[in-house]
């Protein structure tokens, strides 16, 4: 029954007509949704709608929270979902924003050496059921389209990677042919991505990617959305493997390279 009430209410505000002022935050401040066919923009702001209400947003560091800022993060989690069937992240109930970057503790084990610390943090996806982001660097990267960086992209997708049923690079696929695929292609351009950091070579993928498979996963959805001519030219497999996970094809939108 609880499902069945949950889907009316869905369907009830994505029906509902998107408020003027959040078109405006958009428009405003998220050129991709501008570029976005008119089909997509309105299942986005479909999404948004749900996203906005079921989600608890807090303010840290002194941030007031508003409407931009939920709008802004909502919208582009929400790009991530375009086209799928989705229950919205059904892990995460929170998103905690920072005014700016933001400082966290910090606790690695390598050879048996255990370090702690603090470290300066963009954002973080926790297991728990929050995402903690960086107001300062969620605008940054919904107003730049093609620098490869996009904290919320990389947040939503390390929530996508545990419906999978664990942080470990691989989300939620249909079928074992999929996993297949996903599993030989993410494992080769992951090796690939390692030696090209350890021997200083640039990629189209951020270093961080080298890190373990999970990150590998965010910063290949960073990439995807925002570097696709680039990504589908040097990466054909990869790219491949996500327009099939995503649903989408922003190289075929992106128009001829710059």
């Amino acid at each position: 029954m609880f499902g069945f009430l949950r889907d009316r209410r869905r369907e009830r505000l994505r029906a509902e007509p998107f408020p003027a002022e959040w078109r405006e935050i958009l428009e405003r401040g998220f050129p991709l949704y501008g570029r976005l066919p008119a089909e997509d923009r309105r299942e986005l702001e479909g999404h948004v709608r749900v996203f906005v209400e079921e989600k608890s947003f807090e303010g840290a560091g002194g941030l007031e929270m508003t409407d931009e800022v939920r709008v802004t993060v909502a919208a582009q989690a929400c790009v991530l979902l375009l086209h799928r069937d989705t229950d919205y992240y059904p892990r995460m109930r929170s998103v905690v924003v920072y005014p700016a970057a933001y400082v966290a503790e910090h606790r690695s084990a390598e050879g048996g050496v255990v370090t702690e610390g603090v470290e300066a943090r963009l954002g973080e996806s926790w297991s728990s059921g929050a995402v903690v982001l960086s107001w300062g660097d969620v605008r940054a990267g919904a107003r730049d389209l093609r620098d490869g960086h996009n904290v919320v992209f990389h947040e939503f997708a390390h929530q996508l990677d545990l419906e999978g049923g664990g942080v470990d690079g691989v989300p939620e696929l249909e079928g074992a042919s999929a996993y297949r695929a996903w599993a030989r292609v993410f494992a080769a351009e992951y090796l690939e991505l390692r030696r090209d950091a350890a021997q200083g070579r640039r990629s189209v993928l951020d270093d961080y990617g080298a890190t373990d498979p999970a990150e590998f996963f965010a910063v290949a959805t960073e990439a995807f959305f925002e570097k696709p001519l680039a990504l589908r030219r040097k990466h054909p497999e990869l790219y491949a493997e996500l327009a099939s996970y995503y649903l989408q094809d922003p190289a075929g939108a992106a128009g001829p390279p710059g």
